[in-house]
């Protein structure tokens, strides 16, 4: 302990490097819990390793990521094909109907067609009673009757006859059984009629059967 110079003061004698010390421990304290100058940086480690360390996972991401885009592409594709199929399907089933639709149709307007050519004789039988018959033979009258009820049944059904007599001859309506050397009618005139032709439902049933004009044969 030193001795007092002043009254109120004391001298003490403090070894100099004590003093030193105590001042970098000042200045240290001062300098708080940073790391000091030139103190090597401590690395920081990422969660998950490094980029060399994510490698494979990425790698296996990228596999999963083009396996998945492949597998999209041939759904896609089984899609389109069966897209197609069904418009095929309904393209068929639609055409289907149409076609039974049409044979639906044909039956029912022409579905008679054999029975009236069964049919078709006796009303020929009747049309020759008839020419052959005089006119005040009283059969007529009931023959007449008989053939206008068969017709008009027939007509029922959309059957329809036709006389050729005086007209041109036609290849598609009349079948020609004859020819007929006359002055009286110009060639290719129908001037004979065997048998009336019959249409159903406008399309032909029965050719009629005629005799055709020609010219004559030139006198010697």
């Amino acid at each position: 302990m030193g001795e007092s110079d002043e009254k109120g003061g004391f001298q003490a004698d403090i070894p100099e490097n004590a003093i030193e010390a105590a001042l970098r421990s000042v200045e240290k304290i001062q300098g708080g819990a940073g790391d000091p100058p030139g103190a090597p940086e401590v690395p920081v480690e990422v969660e998950g390793g490094d980029a060399a360390a994510l490698a494979p996972e990425v790698a296996s991401l990228r596999a999963q990521l083009e396996l998945s885009t492949a597998k999209g592409r041939e759904t896609m594709e089984k899609l389109r094909e069966e897209h197609e199929r069904l418009l095929r399907a309904a393209a068929d089933l639609d055409n289907y109907k149409k076609r039974a639709a049409r044979e639906r149709d044909e039956i029912q307007r022409f579905g008679v067609e054999k029975l009236v050519k069964d049919l078709l004789p006796a009303v020929d039988n009747l049309d020759r009673a008839l020419a052959a018959a005089s006119p005040d033979d009283p059969l007529a009258a009931g023959v007449r009757l008989v053939r206008a009820a068969l017709e008009q049944a027939l007509a029922k059904h959309g059957v329809v006859g036709f006389s050729a007599l005086g007209e041109r001859f036609d290849p598609a309506l009349h079948e020609a059984l004859m020819q007929v050397p006359t002055a009286d009618q110009p060639p290719g005139t129908v001037v004979l009629e065997h048998a009336r032709g019959f249409k159903l439902n406008d399309r032909l049933l029965r050719p009629a059967m005629v005799g055709v004009a020609v010219d004559p044969a030139p006198a010697n």
